[in-house]
């Protein structure tokens, strides 16, 4: 414990907390002399944690017991202390000292946690809990890294029983309260103050624990605090710290899988703070591989707000697709970022396509198409460049589905004609590339199968998409779309190729039907029914 920190205990009265303005700090001493006790109690403090570090207990529900009543009598002993002399901190500093001491040994529990339901049946919880909102910043402290290291997902095996005990503490955990005290406690830490920024990062990281542990608790903390304005508030600010990255972080992981947070963000005008924060870097790059995380996870958070239809609305509004292209054309790298942005924007979303030709997008995304990308250590690796063709791939296909007519369909097709049809050369490229590896995919599977692997149906296609397979599908389609433009220019160059790679039609059929007949219902049984006549008319075309 710093000195900071231990003088916190002094510098507490019943006027909100402030400081003693002058030298008579005590009722009946003077300056000096309150240094003499804060050192004496910094000498026992320091003598009490060598003795515990030396004192190796075997942890049984014995221990437990000793623990938790323990800690029950400081905790009352420091109660009374500081009911009886309100006033004069050093009459319950030696109470604070212990109780500081005893809820450190709980941490110990961590490693037995098989003992989290002896835990809760003790009725400990809600003691250890309601000292979140205790006077002395420093106990809150305390409590959150014991939390942190209680729900520490290392402390927990992989198989389901392992788990079990976990469960039993995080329920006890939010039915006592735990998450509007955490954040409670996350909004009166000072960030800049070095020992209290620790405070935050151990917060976070105890709500990340609770959440692993209980999905629902993503949902449950969003509705019941003001987490979700704490970490928008983070993110806002200019400097970067490692609060602001894992504040970024832990925002991520709440919107991932729940609709109802990126919309609950989306209503707090997140999209347009999200959008903020990763403007910092549409002409810079990230100074460090932390920064380079931050960056990363922003894009993650607002690539889940773009899911919800009202967001992608929110996001055109804010000028969110040329900040888009300005980050793309400064080939900085959050490139590829921002491509996988824009495909999530333009996905079953018009206004966002029609945007995206308006603002003069095209050339910038064909230029990507085309290979021409910026060229940075992180970029030469080979899956990066997957990443990336596949990304572009979709956004094109993403085009296509929402501009069907007019001008701009004019201008979209017309790309495919210039330079000598040099984007269908290398649509066809990418299609006989990725053609190989699902038939590679398909072989190794069907040699599975032979070694008594069992393998359905459902499986072998999902192995067969993270193979290629749904990139495949999505350069069939766009070849669709070109085909059924009926340019004689462009249907005579893609059966040139075709034939070049001793391809037929029937074999870009077969990708679509495959295709078509695995159109899930996610979205309803009548947009089934659209994407699968969308598809249907491409290959009667072909």
């Amino acid at each position: 414990m710093s000195t900071k920190r231990r003088r916190d205990y002094y510098d507490e009265d019943d006027n909100n907390g402030e400081e003693y303005e002058n030298d008579a700090v005590f009722a009946n001493g003077s300056k000096s002399q309150k240094v003499e006790v804060d050192l004496s109690l910094l000498e026992a403090l320091e003598k009490s944690q060598s003795q515990n570090k030396n004192a190796v207990e075997v942890v049984d529900l014995k221990t437990l017991k000793k623990l938790v009543l323990s800690f029950e009598r400081k905790l009352k002993d420091n109660i009374e202390a500081r009911l009886k002399y309100p006033n004069q901190p050093d009459r319950f500093a030696d109470s604070e000292i212990d109780l500081h001491d005893d809820l450190h040994k709980l941490s110990i529990l961590a490693g037995a946690p098989e003992l989290y339901p002896d835990l809760v049946n003790l009725n400990a919880i809600p003691s250890i809990l309601n000292l979140l909102a205790h006077d002395n910043t420093d106990i809150a402290v305390d409590v959150v890294q014991l939390l942190q290291d209680l729900t520490d997902p290392d402390v927990f095996e992989d198989d389901e029983e392992s788990d079990e005990p976990a469960r039993v503490l995080v329920d006890a955990l939010v039915e006592n309260n735990v998450l509007e005290l955490l954040v409670q406690n996350l909004q009166r830490l000072n960030d800049s103050d070095p020992d209290e920024m620790a405070a935050v990062y151990s917060t976070l990281t105890t709500v990340e624990n609770l959440v692993e542990v209980k999905p629902a608790v993503a949902e449950m903390v969003c509705e019941r605090t003001k987490l979700l304005k704490w970490l928008l508030g983070k993110i806002k600010v200019r400097e970067f710290d490692s609060n602001k990255q894992y504040a970024s972080e832990i925002l991520a992981i709440l919107l991932q899988n729940s609709a109802a947070n990126q919309r609950r963000v989306g209503q707090m005008n997140g999209v347009d703070v999200v959008l903020q924060a990763v403007a910092m870097y549409k002409s810079k790059d990230p100074k460090s591989l932390d920064e380079e995380e931050m960056v990363e996870n922003l894009f993650d958070c607002l690539c889940c707000l773009l899911m919800p239809l009202e967001n992608k609305e929110r996001f055109v509004k804010a000028e969110g697709v040329e900040l888009m292209i300005i980050i793309m054309k400064q080939k900085k790298s959050a490139y590829s970022s921002a491509i996988r942005a824009l495909d999530f924007a333009m996905t079953k979303y018009p206004p966002a396509c029609e945007r995206f030709v308006d603002v003069l997008g095209l050339k910038t995304a064909f230029a990507a198409f085309m290979g021409k990308i910026p060229v940075n250590k992180k970029n030469k690796k080979e899956r990066y460049q997957e990443e990336l063709e596949e990304r572009i791939v979709s956004l094109i296909a993403s085009l296509f589905g929402g501009i069907l007519r007019g001008s701009r369909r004019e201008r979209l097709l017309s790309k495919f004609v210039e330079n000598e049809c040099e984007k269908i050369d290398r649509l066809m490229e990418l299609y006989m590339r990725y053609s190989d590896r699902v038939k590679t995919e398909t072989e190794r599977l069907n040699h599975l199968e032979l070694d008594d692997l069992e393998m359905d149906e459902e499986e072998k296609y999902n192995r067969k998409l993270e193979s290629g397979l749904y990139t495949l599908q999505l350069i069939a389609v766009i070849l669709g779309h070109i085909w059924c433009s009926e340019h004689p220019y462009m249907r005579a160059r893609i059966e040139l190729l075709l034939k070049q790679q001793k391809l037929t039609n029937k074999d870009v059929k077969d990708i679509l039907q495959e295709y078509h007949d695995n159109i899930g219902d996610l979205d309803g049984p009548e947009e089934k029914e659209r994407a699968q006549a969308k598809i249907q008319k491409f290959i009667s075309a072909f």
